[in-house]
């Protein structure tokens, strides 16, 4: 419900109606993931703002009849509670040097040189991102078709996907692996003459630089193998956002596990937040995440989003208003036979 949850008056008046609405249409129960800020917390999850009129609001809702579905963790309920955003509304030159982490810095001025390139897409390519998704999530090629139409109509989706550009590809590992080969070829030299003084650190250093060009030479083979598989290039990270108001979303974002270490995703948000901040939006929303204070399987994801400097937002999370007590009652309790009936 888009309304003002802290007044009292318009909740209980609002809540009254929708009731009355729904009994008519004799639905029993509705869920509701209402957009009421709990806390806000930085990049080092220290919290920066917390809603003080939370407890107010919590206990209105409560008073006219809604149940609080708990705060959730995870992503088991209707929609996450946390969400992390990157604030837009200040210079890129800080952005990048202050708020983001350093080895994602790295990864993406590594991704830049590896010869990833950012493309715009459009209905026609978003295969692309279904192919890459379908295994994980319950939608179809029709969805993403669907939802780029009806955004489309109103300039407020944008589709875009990193792709290796061979020829650069192929030139940046060449070009590592050559480097690699002559510096172990230089070093191997200089071993030979000065072996006899400290002889462990030189060693050490003189079986690091090979084990590098060992890796080198298994990157440029694998470039070759990529390239020769995939003449025209290969499409490894996509994301679809969603323009609205001062803030851009991400409807969706995937990348290909094979193409990992290549870190093409790190460049394709980082070139979207470059793009967005200089069209002055205010905000970058990149998504869900679990609660950012307990450990979980998911750290690895939290981490990917707070290393881009992002802010978490802490909302309230899942809530239920009974329309019919007594039929909703019989609903709850039938729950065990109809997951049996299912099986």
């Amino acid at each position: 419900f888009l309304i003002d949850y802290s007044n009292y008056k318009i909740l209980s008046t609002f809540t009254v109606g929708v009731k009355k609405i729904l009994r008519k249409m004799k639905v029993i129960g509705i869920k509701l993931n209402p957009l009421i800020i709990k806390k806000e917390y930085n990049s080092k999850k220290q919290v920066i703002y917390n809603n003080p009129d939370y407890d107010k609001i919590y206990d209105n809702l409560k008073k006219l009849g809604y149940y609080h579905l708990g705060y959730n963790n995870l992503f088991e309920s209707l929609k996450p509670r946390f969400y992390a955003s990157i604030d837009l509304d200040k210079n890129l030159y800080d952005i990048f040097k202050y708020d983001i982490k350093d080895e994602f810095k790295t990864k993406i001025k590594s991704a830049n040189n590896n010869g990833i390139r950012i493309f715009k897409g459009s209905n026609s390519s978003l295969k692309y991102i279904y192919e890459e998704t379908k295994k994980k999530y319950p939608r179809d090629l029709k969805y993403y078709q669907d939802c780029y139409y009806f955004f489309e109509q109103k300039n407020m989706i944008e589709y875009y996907y990193a792709k290796i550009d061979v020829n650069n590809f192929l030139k940046s590992q060449q070009l590592k692996y050559q480097e690699l080969y002559d510096k172990s070829e230089k070093y191997n030299r200089d071993f030979l003459l000065k072996s006899k003084s400290n002889s462990s650190k030189l060693l050490a250093k003189k079986i690091f630089l090979e084990n590098e060009v060992n890796i080198a030479h298994s990157n440029l083979v694998n470039a070759t193998n990529i390239i020769n598989l995939n003449p025209e290039g290969v499409v490894i990270a996509t994301m679809i956002t969603i323009k609205y108001g001062d803030t851009v979303y991400v409807l969706m974002d995937s990348y290909d596990e094979r193409f990992k270490k290549y870190n093409a995703k790190h460049l394709l948000i980082w070139k979207l937040i470059e793009k967005y901040s200089k069209e002055g939006y205010k905000k970058f929303n990149l998504g869900g995440l679990p609660n950012i204070n307990e450990k979980s399987v998911y750290d690895g994801l939290v981490q990917f989003k707070l290393n881009f400097g992002a802010n978490t937002t802490e909302y309230a999370g899942d809530f239920e208003l009974i329309t019919n007590n007594s039929l909703y009652f019989l609903y709850r309790n039938a729950s065990p036979l109809r997951k049996m009936l299912k099986k």
